[in-house]
């Protein structure tokens, strides 16, 4: 056991040697300096992360008051698309029946090309 004693002790001895010479090789106003600037960024960084919380929040109520209107907005805009595609559904079938009926209402060819544009539309007979 003292010889473990002694190599501990020769161990600790060693170390603070080193540390010794570590600390000379380090300028204390330097030493100091580091940390001053250390601080001066950990507080910089603190306020930015505040700012950026602040903003955080502020964009979460924003979005939480626009996106009703949004959400509203979108189902109006579908429910507008789906009137119009039938409307237009409506206008080509009777257009379709006026031209079955009187083939010289429409004169020009404007309307059958409109016609011929949309063939995924069945125009009843």
């Amino acid at each position: 056991m003292a010889e473990t004693e002694k190599e501990i002790e020769s161990i600790r001895a060693a170390s603070k040697e080193v540390s010794r010479q570590f600390k000379t090789l380090i300028d204390a106003n330097d030493l100091g300096s580091l940390k001053h600037l250390q601080l001066l960024i950990l507080g910089r960084l603190q306020d930015s992360n505040a700012v950026l919380s602040h903003f955080n929040e502020y964009s979460e109520n924003c979005f939480a008051e626009v996106s009703s209107d949004f959400s509203r907005n979108t189902r109006m805009l579908k429910s507008m698309k789906s009137d119009l595609d039938y409307i237009f559904q409506k206008l080509r079938s009777m257009k379709a029946k006026i031209m079955a009926t009187y083939p010289d209402a429409f004169p020009d060819e404007s309307t059958r090309e409109v016609f011929d544009q949309r063939p995924d539309l069945e125009v009843p007979q």
